[in-house]
C-alpha cells in the first residue's frame, strides 16, 4: 500500500483539503493518504521546511509527499519531484525542495503542465496525482517527468554565530504556543563548547539551563527545551509563551534578501556563552 502525505497552507475550513483527497483516491484507490499539516502560514517556506523536515524522516522508504506550500510563486509549465532519501517530494519550483532536502536532491524531474489546463491547485494535484498512479503501479521516474539539475536553490535560515553567541529566528509557533528556534542540539553544542549560557528572548527574559520536560519547572514558569525534532524550544508549563511574552515568528516580507536586519526582538531569541 502506497503512504502518500499531504502539507499545505490551505487550512481546513472549506472543501479544498478532501477534494484534493478525493482526486488522490481516485488516480491511487489502494494509496493511505496521511495529513502532515494544513495549517503551514501563507508564503512562509521556513516554516513549511520545518514542518516538513521533521516529520518526513519517519516515514518509510518509498514515501511520496505532496508539498502544496507556495504553489502559484510564478508562472510555470511543470512541477517538480525529487528523490531524496529513498522517498519523493513534490511540488512547484520554489526554493522549498533544497530547503526540505538541505541539499540537491539525488534526482529531480520536472513532471510537465498541460497547456490546455487551467492552472489552479486542483489541476496541479491532479498532475502529481497521475504521476504518482504510474509510480505505484512500477514507472521509472523518468516515465513521469524529464531528469534536471536547474531548479531554483533556497537555503534554510540559519543561526547567526559569534565567538560567544548564537543567534536563531523563530520558525514555528504551535498549538500551545510554544515557539521554536532554527537552533537545533548541535548547533547549540557545538557552539557552547561546555560553557554556561544564558537563552535571552524579548528585552528582558532570561533562561540559564534547558530541561527535559516541561514538568521540570513550576507551574506558570518559562523553560528552554530541545524538542522532538530537536530544535530549541521555548515554552512555559502549563502555559503560552509566544502570548505571554509576545514572540511573533517569521513575516513573509522578511524572506526577501538581506531582510534580516528588520527583524526584531520579538522574532529573535540569542544565546550568550561565557
Amino acid at each position: 500500500m502506497p503512504i502518500i502525505t499531504l502539507t499545505s497552507d490551505i487550512g481546513l475550513q472549506d472543501y479544498l483539503t478532501g477534494a484534493i483527497k478525493g482526486l488522490l483516491l481516485q488516480h491511487c484507490a489502494d494509496a493511505q493518504v496521511v495529513d502532515i499539516s494544513h495549517h503551514i502560514s501563507p508564503f512562509n517556506l521556513p516554516q513549511a521546511t520545518y514542518i516538513c523536515r521533521s516529520a518526513f524522516q519517519y516515514f518509510p522508504e518509498g514515501t511520496y509527499h505532496l508539498v502544496l506550500n507556495n504553489l502559484f510563486d510564478r508562472k510555470t509549465d511543470y512541477l517538480l519531484m525529487g528523490r531524496h532519501n529513498n522517498q519523493f517530494i513534490l511540488c512547484a519550483d520554489n526554493g522549498l525542495l533544497t530547503m526540505i532536502a538541505g541539499e540537491m536532491p539525488a534526482e529531480v524531474y520536472r513532471i510537465p503542465l498541460d497547456p490546455a489546463e487551467s492552472r489552479n491547485t486542483l489541476n496541479m494535484v491532479a498532475v502529481m496525482a497521475k504521476a504518482l498512479s504510474k509510480l505505484t503501479k512500477g514507472a521509472l521516474p523518468s516515465e513521469t517527468g524529464t531528469l534536471t539539475s536547474e531548479i531554483t536553490v533556497k537555503n534554510n535560515l540559519q543561526p547567526l554565530t559569534g565567538e560567544d553567541y548564537i543567534e536563531g529566528q523563530i520558525l514555528h509557533i504551535d498549538n500551545f504556543e510554544n515557539v521554536i528556534v532554527n537552533i537545533t542540539r548541535g548547533q547549540f553544542d557545538e557552539q557552547r563548547k561546555g560553557r554556561k549560557f544564558a537563552i535571552l528572548f524579548r528585552r528582558d527574559e532570561m533562561i540559564t539551563q534547558v530541561s527535559e520536560t516541561y514538568a521540570d519547572v513550576p507551574e506558570g514558569q518559562k523553560l528552554a527545551l530541545f524538542n522532538s525534532a530537536g530544535y530549541l524550544e521555548i515554552a512555559v508549563n502549563k502555559g503560552n509563551a509566544a502570548g505571554l511574552f509576545g514572540l511573533q515568528g517569521f513575516r513573509r516580507d522578511q524572506l526577501q534578501q538581506g531582510a534580516y536586519q528588520q527583524l526584531s526582538f520579538y522574532q529573535t531569541v540569542r544565546i550568550l556563552f561565557e
